[in-house]
């Protein structure tokens, strides 16, 4: 069992749902991270969802292409970001951490070069946001042959009849992305995510994260109650900016309250 599945079965049992913080790998420094990604376990995060920076990050919104635009000024890599997360294993072996980014730098690397490379850094997951499953056989295989999970997106106009082969390639869970556009546009419709859910719950049992316009407590709380996990992005990788910008001591404790506030109000819920 992966470590993601043996998250959401735990979290399922205890009557909780998966707070699935991103933050981009190596933004603002890559020393930043490993410290990040530390204190998000201690404010709540279940699952951590790394960000690979990438030069044309066509799916993210102003907040995380900026975030990119700073981690490839300090030249991170895909090598480096899989180096971080054996750091980070050094003293968390039990926190699920997925790499979310672009099919490029794993082509560059190489499928099953990846694979191994991830599998020997324990990375737990991992989501290609621009390769559609037509095309992801080879690289869903090298994943297999190393028990690591395969993350698909599904969008609010992806068909029915499209969701079942998403959900036939996909393990760990389904991520959902609540917006029409990119990160951190448009404001969040309840109404049409619990339409999209319902749906999507009828052909897998898949555990679903839903991302996209979570800002806040209460929208944490709303996407809380209608799928197993929820993610944030673009509004904690601004809150690490912000921070940052203003010259304050402990950016990571800081800037993680904003994951503190959502799970204490998602476990209250």
């Amino acid at each position: 069992m992966s470590r993601i599945t043996a998250c959401m079965q735990a979290l399922e049992k205890e009557g909780r749902k998966a707070l699935i913080p991103y933050i981009v790998a190596g933004d603002p420094t890559p020393d930043f991270t490993v410290d990040m990604m530390h204190q998000l376990v201690k404010s709540g995060a279940d699952i951590i969802e790394l960000g690979v920076p990438f030069s044309d990050p066509m799916s993210e919104g102003p907040v995380i292409q900026l975030a990119h635009e700073r981690a490839l000024e300090h030249s991170v890599s895909l090598t480096g970001i899989i180096a971080m997360v054996k750091q980070f294993r050094q003293q968390n072996q039990t926190t699920p951490v997925v790499l979310m980014g672009y099919a490029n730098p794993v082509m560059k690397m190489g499928y099953d070069n990846f694979a191994n490379a991830a599998l020997e850094s324990d990375i737990d997951g991992l989501l290609t946001v621009d390769l559609p499953p037509e095309e992801a056989d080879a690289l869903n295989a090298a994943l297999k042959r190393v028990e690591i999970d395969s993350i698909f997106l599904i969008a609010p106009t992806t068909t029915e009849e499209r969701i079942k082969s998403i959900a036939n390639l996909a393990t760990g869970y389904l991520y959902y992305v609540s917006l029409k556009g990119v990160t951190g546009a448009g404001h969040l419709d309840i109404d049409s995510v619990k339409e999209k859910m319902a749906i999507i719950k009828a052909i897998t049992d898949l555990p679903v994260a839903v991302g996209f316009g979570i800002k806040d407590n209460e929208s944490a709380v709303s996407i809380s109650r209608l799928a197993e996990g929820v993610v944030v992005g673009s509004a904690l990788v601004n809150k690490v900016i912000e921070v940052a910008a203003a010259g304050e001591d402990n950016v990571a404790e800081q800037s993680s309250a904003l994951i503190t506030g959502m799970r204490e109000a998602m476990d209250i819920a």
